[in-house]
C-alpha cells in the first residue's frame, strides 16, 4: 500500500538526512535542517502521532539514509508453519524483528525465533528477500526490506515471549489473523511452496 504524501515526507526525510552527514556548510545545513523539520510536519498532518514521536521514529537517524532490515524466520512442521501473536496488536506472524547489529541474518533469525517462540533452531536457507513497498502491509515511516529465512527445529518447546502471547502451527488454510505490518497472507502463501518445493530459488524483488 503506497500513499503518495507518505512517499513524499520519506524521500524528503532522505535527502536531509544525507545533507545533513555530508554538508560541510553551515547555511545548507540549516536549509537541511528545515527540509527535516516540513517532512515531520507532513507526518504530523496526516497522522496521529505527535511531533516527539515522529522525530524519534522517522527523522532522528543520522549518517547515510539506508533501508531498515526485518528479519523473520520460516520453519515448517509438516504442512504447518510457525506462527506468534504478537502483543503489540494481537495479531500472528512468523517470529522475527529488526536485524540486530554485530549479527549475522541468520544469528538474527535464531535469536528472535528462541525470545519469541521457545524454539531452538538452526538457519537453513535464505527464502527471500523482499521490498516492504512492492507488498500489500501498511503505510510505514521506514523504507524496509525483509529477509525471510527457513529454518529448522533443534531443540526448544513452545513458549512465549516478552512480545508474544501465544505460539502455535498453522495451516494454509488455517490461518489466523495476520499481523500484515510484519507479514503477508500472499507473503506466507509464496513461502508454503518452499515446503512442498526446496528447489525453488530464492524469491526476491
Amino acid at each position: 500500500m503506497s500513499l503518495k504524501w507518505l512517499d513524499w515526507a520519506k524521500e524528503m526525510q532522505a535527502i536531509a538526512q544525507a545533507g545533513l552527514a555530508y554538508t560541510k556548510d553551515v547555511y545548507d545545513e540549516e536549509r537541511f535542517e528545515q527540509l527535516r523539520n516540513l517532512s515531520i510536519a507532513i507526518m504530523q498532518e496526516y497522522t496521529d502521532a505527535g511531533s516527539d514521536k515522529i522525530r524519534e521514529l522517522f527523522a532522528d537517524e543520522r549518517g547515510y539514509p539506508t533501508p531498515k532490515v526485518d528479519i523473520r524466520g520460516v520453519i515448517f512442521q509438516e504442512d504447518s508453519v510457525l506462527l506468534v501473536k504478537e502483543k503489540a496488536d494481537g495479531a500472528w506472524a512468523l517470529p522475527g524483528g529488526w536485524a540486530d547489529i554485530g549479527l549475522s541474518p541468520a544469528e538474527v533469525a535464531v535469536k528472535e525465533v528462541r525470545e519469541e517462540s521457545g524454539y531452538e533452531v538452526q538457519a537453513v536457507r535464505l527464502l527471500a528477500v523482499l521490498d516492504k513497498k512492492f507488498h500489500a502491509h501498511p503505510p510505514s515511516p521506514h523504507h524496509v526490506y525483509k529477509m525471510f529465512i527457513h529454518c529448522s527445529i533443534v531443540g526448544g518447546g513452545a513458549k512465549t515471549g516478552v512480545e508474544t502471547s501465544e505460539v502455535g502451527f498453522f495451516k494454509m488454510d488455517e490461518l489466523p489473523p495476520l499481523s500484515e505490518e510484519r507479514n503477508t497472507k500472499a507473503q506466507i502463501a509464496r513461502l508454503f511452496e518452499y515446503a512442498k518445493n526446496p528447489e525453488l530459488p530464492v524469491w526476491f524483488d
